[in-house]
Parts: C-alpha cells; sequence; structure tokens
C-alpha cells in the first residue's frame, strides 16, 4: 500500500472511530409547546426534579415508563452534555448535569405527553 493511501484510509478510520465516541445525536424538535431536545427518532427527551445534577434517581418502574438517554459504550462527554454513571454500570446522556429520559407514551416525534407528569417531569430544551 502506499504511504498516501494508507494515511488517507488512516484518516477516515480515526474520524470514524472519533464519530462512535462523541456527544449524544440530539436534535431539536418543534411542539406545542416549542422546541424541545430530542434523542433517537426524534423523541422528545425529558428531565427529573428528583434527579441531582450528575445523579439519576430513576430506578425500576421509573425507568421503564421513562427510558434513560443510554450513551454508546466509549461516549465521551461534549459541551453542555455530560455521562452519568447508573447503578448497573451504564452511562446515561446529561444535559447540564441533568439525566436525560424518554417517556414511553410518546409515540412520534414531537409528542411530549409526559411533560408536567407527576409535577416532577419536565421537557428538556435547548
Amino acid at each position: 500500500m502506499k504511504p498516501v493511501k494508507f494515511l488517507s484510509v488512516l484518516a477516515v478510520v480515526a474520524a470514524t472511530a472519533t464519530a462512535a465516541f462523541a456527544a449524544p445525536a440530539v436534535t431539536t424538535v418543534e411542539s406545542a409547546k416549542g422546541k424541545v431536545l430530542a434523542g433517537e427518532k426524534g423523541m422528545t427527551l425529558y428531565t427529573y426534579k428528583k434527579d441531582e445534577k450528575g445523579v439519576t434517581n430513576c430506578y425500576d418502574k421509573c425507568a421503564t415508563n421513562w427510558p434513560p438517554f443510554l450513551a454508546a459504550s466509549g461516549a465521551k462527554a461534549d459541551g453542555a452534555y455530560s455521562l452519568v454513571e447508573r447503578k448497573d454500570g451504564k452511562k446515561q446522556w446529561a444535559k447540564d448535569g441533568m439525566p436525560l429520559y424518554y417517556f414511553v407514551k410518546d409515540m412520534k416525534s414531537g409528542d411530549i405527553t409526559g411533560d408536567g407528569v407527576g409535577s416532577v417531569w419536565d421537557l428538556a430544551k435547548p
């Protein structure tokens, strides 16, 4: 393999590896209450008032109804996004230190049915 071609291949591999460890794939979607943060498939993300910065307190039935926005293995914090370690050792994305969750009753991009549930769930805002 010629040195130039090898370096080109190496650059592509390095860029791909870096992308795998980057910040979460968070987007902004429009909802009935304005722009909100969304994760996979444009599904709305939420924060939980019983959490603390850097600490998740949503487990068991809570986590069944409010699935955590989990990070891929080897993911790295970036900017406003950090990682919170869960009891099972998995990593969960957080924005400004607050762990992020989905809501099982949201069915499509832009749904915000979890906003205000139990007076402890809030939309994650950009």
